[in-house]
């Protein structure tokens, strides 16, 4: 099964709007022109980009920037229902659009689909992962709770590592928990759910 990526703008509708600014690709010089229009596109448009266009393609700008954005669409719409075949990126075409620039949009797409699906599922943000674990049980030997003294506590440290650190933080952590016989109890009993329940979806 292929993971549908879970990005807001990979949702997007096509329109016909969207399909009717992709004719303005016509006037592109070449087909490396549309091309890189294309491919720069699918990442966030920008003013800038829209001002490159506009002069390759001999365009105001305003209409360029609506190129890049609908090109933008366009190419998350296909990421987000894994559209993979020439078949599937076409039927989103109208029967009127000029068919050459589609077969070319179309294969620009297939091409580069892959790139673009391993790029954004490597950029989600991902939960810290448990990287090691180590415990130890030690005795309280001090504190200001006399029932406390003596009493065998065990100390679980665990090592994350996070796949998307802030700036300028460490992807690994440590994290140590002090567990009493109790809690280490709660916690084992569920943990002991939690792979029954795994092991029962595995075995689907």
């Amino acid at each position: 099964m292929t993971p549908r990526l879970a990005l807001a703008d990979m949702a997007a509708t096509v329109s016909s709007e969207d399909l009717s600014n992709l004719q303005l690709l016509l006037k592109a010089p070449s087909k490396d022109a549309v091309r890189d229009v294309c491919l720069q596109s699918h990442r966030a448009p920008s003013r800038r980009l829209a001002e490159a266009t506009a002069a390759t393609l001999g365009v105001p700008v305003s209409q360029a920037a609506e190129l890049v954005r609908s090109l933008h669409v366009l190419s998350h719409h296909v990421l987000f229902y894994n559209l993979s075949s020439p078949e599937q990126i076409l039927a989103l075409f109208p029967e009127s659009f000029h068919s050459s620039l589609k077969n070319l949009i179309t294969k620009i797409l297939l091409e580069n689909s892959p790139t673009w699906r391993t790029e954004a599922v490597s950029d989600q943000i991902s939960l810290p992962q448990l990287k090691d674990l180590d415990w130890r049980v030690d005795m309280v030997t001090g504190s200001d709770s006399v029932s406390r003294m003596s009493v065998p506590t065990c100390l679980v440290q665990l090592q994350m590592e996070d796949p998307c650190p802030t700036a300028g933080g460490e992807s690994v952590s440590t994290v140590t928990v002090e567990l009493s016989r109790e809690s280490l109890d709660t916690i084992l009993d569920g943990l002991g759910r939690i792979r029954d329940q795994l092991s029962v979806v595995a075995g689907k």
